[in-house]
């Protein structure tokens, strides 16, 4: 991958093409700690905007002041939908909800919601990207006029957001990256370019970095024993894997090249490496070939390591991230049943919702079934997305540095992580799906990076 320096050159480059602004390639850009960034295909953004690499999330679109951008997609719950329809104006609207909706079952709509003092409108918690007046479509980016009559930009025709709990280039706080929808409710999503990949190829977030994938979702491999640009793989090898063919019409670019089998028989290679997929794979984005001694899932880019301060461990289940001792670390998964759909798993939000599931509304009861996971004083990730804040126990919100009673703890996208009271030795998970719907609506889920079970990739 190219260093960083490039991607500002070419950020000079694409504004001097008409691709993007000028101010584009004078911005100031978060550069995460990894040694390879994904690339991607450039398209005409409106003035202002540009692409910003992230530390999990690959390139992502930001605003003139660097913000991430995201947008909100219809999403089929149990008793109805919410979110944003393609083409049509923004469903968040700047009105404080007080009740439920009654779009997840069991839960009648009309109950009142907790915290409506601090409950912010659907606009205070995401800020329309608003557009000037006369402004034009620029490739995908239209604009929609909203009820208020206020103009906002569109990305593939769904109204565009920023987030209130991002603060600074990089940030992606306001995605708490959930992979199961439905039962977890309607999420905001992040949106960015179209990776630089070939039509036959595929790229998505998983739990262990941005996933190499054919178009139709098969796992993509690399093996040690080949050398560069030049595959070893035959007779008994190619029993079990099978080469990703490249088409005769096809041709070389940036990190993509093609090598020749035998003659007429291209494969193609992406970083050096030939690439293959396993004939019996049967999950899509499967990492279980790479159980095999050797053999490597392929990443565009992987996430940044988690701190010092944890472990990896293998559960029943899958491959989860534990603190030192060895215990599996948690992340509580909130949304409420209001009909903007708010997130309730950050402590700027309300922490009703996971007070009433760890410990019946008493804050010493959840601290003994979920404990926080404490940092050391001074502790640093080495990452934008791992970070430490100090917690009020009591109320589960962010506390002033050494405030009296305050516990110092880790966090992933600023959401505070956790252990769990019944487990008692390294591999042990007796705290996943703890909560309501499995905790995929309000509760715990283990912090899996394979999950052997549900979903093979995280």
């Amino acid at each position: 991958m190219k260093p960083f320096g490039y991607v500002a050159f070419a950020a000079g480059l694409l504004a001097s093409s008409g691709l993007v602004s000028a101010a584009h390639a004078q911005a100031e850009r978060y550069r995460p700690p990894v040694a390879d960034l994904e690339a991607y295909s450039p398209e005409p953004l409106p003035p202002g905007f540009s692409v910003q690499h992230t530390d999990v999330d690959g390139p992502v679109f930001v605003d003139q002041n660097g913000m991430t951008l995201y947008t909100w997609p219809l999403n089929n719950l149990r008793n109805g939908n919410a979110g944003d329809r393609k083409n049509e104006p923004s469903s968040c609207a700047n009105e404080k909800r007080t009740v439920t909706t009654g779009l997840m079952s069991p839960y009648p709509g009309g109950l009142l919601l907790p915290d409506l003092e601090t409950r912010p409108t659907c606009q205070d918690a995401w800020p329309p990207v608003y557009a000037a007046a006369d402004a034009k479509p620029v490739g995908k980016w239209k604009v929609v006029q909203n009820a208020d009559g206020k103009t906002q930009w569109t990305y593939e025709g769904m109204p565009v957001y920023r987030s209130a709990l991002d603060h600074k280039p990089g940030d992606v706080v306001g995605s708490s990256r959930r992979w199961n929808r439905g039962d977890s409710g309607s999420h905001r999503e992040i949106i960015g370019p179209s990776p630089d990949a070939p039509p036959a190829f595929d790229v998505r977030t998983v739990a262990t970095g941005r996933i190499l994938s054919t178009d139709v979702g098969f796992s993509v491999y690399t093996w040690d024993g080949d050398a560069a640009n030049k595959s070893n793989c035959k007779g008994e090898c190619l029993k079990i894997w099978r080469p990703v063919a490249a088409p005769q019409t096809a041709q070389a670019r940036g990190e993509w090249g093609i090598i020749e089998r035998s003659p007429g028989i291209k494969q193609w290679t992406f970083r050096g490496k030939p690439l293959y997929t396993r004939i019996a794979e049967t999950r899509f984005r499967s990492l279980e070939g790479a159980d095999i001694a050797g053999w490597h899932n392929v990443y565009t880019q992987v996430d940044p390591k988690a701190p010092a301060d944890f472990t990896v461990q293998d559960t029943r289940v899958g491959e989860v991230i534990a603190d030192k001792t060895g215990k599996t670390v948690y992340q509580h998964r909130c949304g409420d049943d209001a009909q903007d759909q708010l997130g309730c798993d950050h402590p700027s939000q309300t922490q009703a919702y996971r007070m009433a599931v760890c410990g019946r509304g008493d804050a010493d009861i959840c601290l003994k079934t979920f404990p926080y996971v404490i940092a050391a004083p001074g502790a640093k990730s080495g990452s934008r997305i791992w970070g430490t804040m100090w917690i009020d126990p009591k109320t589960g919100h962010a506390a002033a540095a050494n405030a009296p009673g305050a516990l110092h703890v880790w966090t992933y996208r600023e959401r505070p992580v956790y252990t769990h009271g019944l487990d008692k030795a390294p591999g042990e998970i007796n705290g996943d799906g703890w909560g309501e719907f499995n905790g995929k609506r309000n509760g715990y889920k283990g912090f899996f990076l394979r999950d052997d079970f549900l979903n093979n990739a995280g």
